[in-house]
């Protein structure tokens, strides 16, 4: 499923990673994270996908709302578990989107 973005410009934050092949609390800590982020101020939705490699694209409405959801205190508790646990390697990028088009 796509998600459901507004008439650019907004923000997209990509996230990739491989995951450690230990991995334990992570769907629970990620469902959690799913939930808490839909409630955050500027999101505009999600996509993400897993195989080897992971990516997970969020959509935000600016970059003020990108900063206030990376200080979260929760989502800061998950970041640290995935830094400590969850993760072998990440990459972050952050890009504004100007165009986007479909089918």
């Amino acid at each position: 499923m796509f998600a459901q973005t507004p008439k650019p410009p907004y923000y997209a934050v990509i996230f990739t990673s491989l995951k450690a092949k230990e991995d334990q609390g992570y769907g629970a800590m990620s469902d959690r994270m799913v939930a808490l982020v839909q409630q955050q101020e500027g999101f505009l939705g999600f996509e993400s996908a897993r195989e080897a490699l992971g990516i997970t694209v969020s959509y935000w409405r600016d970059e003020a709302s990108i900063l206030a959801w990376k200080a979260q205190m929760k989502h800061q508790e998950a970041q640290k578990l995935g830094k400590e646990r969850w993760y072998t390697d990440y990459k972050i990028r952050i890009a504004k989107v100007e165009r986007d088009y479909a089918k």
